[in-house]
């Protein structure tokens, strides 16, 4: 009997040295030292770390997506007042205005309690973990995932498809997950995948594999799409920017040609393309 009890406190012992080094849970980061926080892990350990100098991009700033501000702008605000909304799968062409819409509801919203939450993918898995820290708080959380895309068997494709609608656990009431890609299916699809579609008393069925992979995109309820810009569009884009850089009339007409060759050398006519012109152009009339 002793020696059954000496081996019991060895273990006892070794038990405790072994929990020193393995990662407990995370801990609540200081909810009024920012807006927005990023999820981090680091020696096998996550945490929210605060991002004090958030993008200060305004709704106001983001042109020729009015349909697109419009309907998830309504979206928050109805999350912000504890109604129903949607999580939001924003898709479409690059450079467009879809992770900068989601900083400027940031930038919105504020003060009114609405808090951004960004998580790479690669720490999808990690979501039960940060939506612990967040349940039964008074803000509202968007949780962000940018350029979101899946390649076969990673694993938080199924994380995340969980998290929405799948676990039998619901996503907290002040929580929601908006997301950015530019594949509105988040996942490849293949050619041969079409080929094993099926044919039943002349319904179209698909695969199930491509069921699969569209099954995560239709998990989120509201899907907004964007376009690429027409020239017009372009040129508009660069006028404002221009405008809020200080640049006088005749500046911003002198712009117009060179934004044109910009645009060429770069294969975009994006809103982001827009602004990286204007920083270059207002930077160069600044002289010096």
């Amino acid at each position: 009997m002793n020696e059954l009890a000496d081996l019991i406190a060895r273990a006892e012992r070794l038990l405790d040295r072994l929990d020193r080094y393995l990662p407990g849970p995370a801990e609540a980061p200081d909810w009024s030292a920012a807006s927005a926080f990023r999820w981090r892990r680091a020696n096998g350990r996550g945490a929210l770390l605060a991002v004090p100098d958030v993008h200060r991009i305004r709704l106001k700033d983001l042109r020729d997506i009015d349909e697109q501000k419009a309907r998830i702008d309504q979206n928050t605000r109805q999350f912000l007042k504890s109604r129903f909304a949607n999580n939001v799968l924003l898709t479409g062409a690059r450079g467009t205005g879809k992770s900068s819409l989601v900083k400027a509801l940031l930038n919105a919203y504020a003060e009114r309690g609405l808090r951004l939450i960004e998580v790479d993918k690669e720490d999808l898995l990690d979501l039960p973990d940060i939506l612990a820290l967040v349940e039964g708080r008074p803000e509202r959380f968007i949780l962000f995932c940018d350029d979101l895309s899946f390649e076969e068997a990673e694993p938080g494709y199924k994380a995340l498809k969980s998290v929405l609608d799948g676990s039998i656990a619901a996503l907290p009431d002040n929580v929601l997950i908006y997301a950015t890609s530019n594949r509105r299916h988040l996942m490849p699809e293949y050619h041969d995948e079409n080929l094993k579609a099926r044919h039943v008393d002349g319904e179209l069925h698909p695969a199930e594999a491509a069921e699969e992979k569209i099954s995560l995109s239709e998990r989120f309820g509201l899907w907004i799409s964007f376009y690429p810009f027409s020239q017009d569009q372009y040129l508009a884009i660069v006028r404002h920017w221009l405008r809020t850089f200080g640049l006088s009339a005749d500046a911003i007409a002198r712009a117009r040609q060179e934004a044109l060759q910009w645009a060429l050398m770069r294969g975009s006519r994006s809103g982001r393309v827009a602004w990286q012109f204007a920083r270059d152009f207002a930077g160069r009339s600044a002289g010096g």
